[in-house]
């Protein structure tokens, strides 16, 4: 299967849609990655300086899933860009993914609120499209989980490449979603998953298939005696 991930921002996909996509690639799916915005505006310097920084922090922190395609469009202003939604439809047109995954509409931020929309309707009827988890779960809804435990460590590597992002509030706080989301499936300690939403639409309306494993079943009454969290 080939699988297109777009995130808003560098660093992004790690946060958000690392522990998917390195399962996918387990699997031995084909991953397409691209970023939609040049990172220019989030950091203690700013500008081209910062924007050549982010670039190489993300090749290196995407290096175990692909080379990462960069559409550069400004930090913090997608939505006046009026290239993107066509950028990002001939992206998908050459690369013909079986499964895209992207920002969910609800998330706090205006570039991913932005970029989910773009990323849907470029989409069209092509191929499915899911959306991530937020930050720390505000708003969202999950309708599927995804075990990533295998993967958890090499995530946090992967998130801690932005050194010029503060990283670790990231860790820390991917650490306690990621954890949250497994102890939903009565996962035990030291086990973590990543939570995603889709909008069913004709015709796509199961998809389950195309999603990698969720956490192992667990029925509670025979863990009564052990700690979720």
């Amino acid at each position: 299967m080939k699988i297109l991930a777009i995130g808003s921002h560098p660093d992004d996909i790690e946060i958000f849609m690392f522990g998917f996509l390195s399962a996918c690639l387990s699997r031995g799916d084909e991953i397409s990655l691209v970023i939609a915005t040049d990172g220019s505006a989030g950091g203690k310097i700013t500008g081209n300086k910062l924007k050549k920084t982010r670039e190489n922090e993300t090749i290196e922190g995407l290096r175990h899933l692909g080379k990462p395609n960069f559409l550069n469009f400004k930090d913090g202003d997608l939505h006046n860009e009026l290239r993107a939604s066509s950028e990002i439809r001939a992206f998908i047109e050459k690369n013909k993914p079986d499964l895209i995954v992207t920002h969910a509409p609800e998330d706090y931020h205006q570039d991913h609120r932005t970029l989910s929309k773009y990323v849907k309707n470029a989409a069209r009827f092509d191929c499915p499209v899911i959306f991530c988890d937020t930050l720390l779960g505000v708003n969202f809804l999950p309708e599927y989980y995804v075990d990533i435990t295998n993967y958890f460590d090499l995530k946090k590597e992967a998130i801690m490449a932005h050194k010029s992002q503060n990283p670790k509030r990231f860790c820390d706080a991917i650490e306690i979603q990621n954890r949250f989301r497994a102890a939903q499936c009565n996962s035990p300690k030291g086990h973590y998953a990543e939570a995603y939403r889709f909008e069913k639409s004709f015709p796509f309306s199961d998809i389950r298939q195309l999603i990698p494993e969720a956490p192992k079943y667990r029925p509670y009454y025979q863990n009564l005696k052990s700690s979720l969290i």
